[in-house]
């Protein structure tokens, strides 16, 4: 099965790493095909296993061999191509779309978050199939309130997000292995 896996905080905040050093992790661990797209932790590759073994497992091995605390989410190629088909918003210049990938039940957290936020009149939130979908004016995503959410040390293992161009870019790839 062809999986992505996205993991949180790297290269930001001091945490850097080679993308080619991650995929020769992922590659020591078993994993197949494995490359990355971009330099925002977006490893892809083939596995057997599941998702919620590849997690603990890929977790464990990245924190020991990066001295740091692995936090990741892990998506089928068929999840996120359903992320990118159910996208709520319309694609325009003006615009970013954000993807959440989330734990179980944080896209309820972020709708409350959002809802709550003093945002800006251009910013929409939408669930859709437990995806948690944001739209910001493109050059406001730093400024927005709710863009700082991201930040919240409390979040650090339950969310992390991926503008919609690179999920696009991420089921091109996994296509091609």
């Amino acid at each position: 099965m062809k999986f992505c896996a996205f993991l949180r905080g790297v290269n930001v905040k001091g945490t850097t790493m080679k993308m080619s050093e991650v995929c020769s992790v992922f590659d020591n661990e078993g994993m197949k095909n494995v490359s990355s797209v971009l330099a925002t932790g977006n490893i892809l590759f083939s596995s057997d296993d599941d998702s919620d073994q590849l997690k603990l497992q890929l977790e464990s091995v990245m924190s020991k061999h990066f001295d740091y605390e692995a936090f990741m989410f892990i998506k089928s190629a068929e999840e996120i191509e359903d992320i990118i088909l159910q996208n709520p918003f319309e694609k325009t210049s003006a615009n970013h779309i954000y993807v959440f990938v989330t734990s179980v039940g944080m896209e309820e957290i972020l709708m409350d978050e959002f809802l709550n936020a003093n945002i800006s009149e251009s910013e929409k939130a939408a669930i859709v199939n437990r995806t948690f979908y944001w739209q910001v004016q493109k050059g406001n995503t730093l400024d927005s309130e709710f863009g700082k959410i991201l930040g919240k040390k409390a979040l650090k293992d339950k969310i992390t997000s991926r503008n919609f161009n690179t999920l696009e870019k991420i089921t091109t790839k996994l296509k091609g292995i």
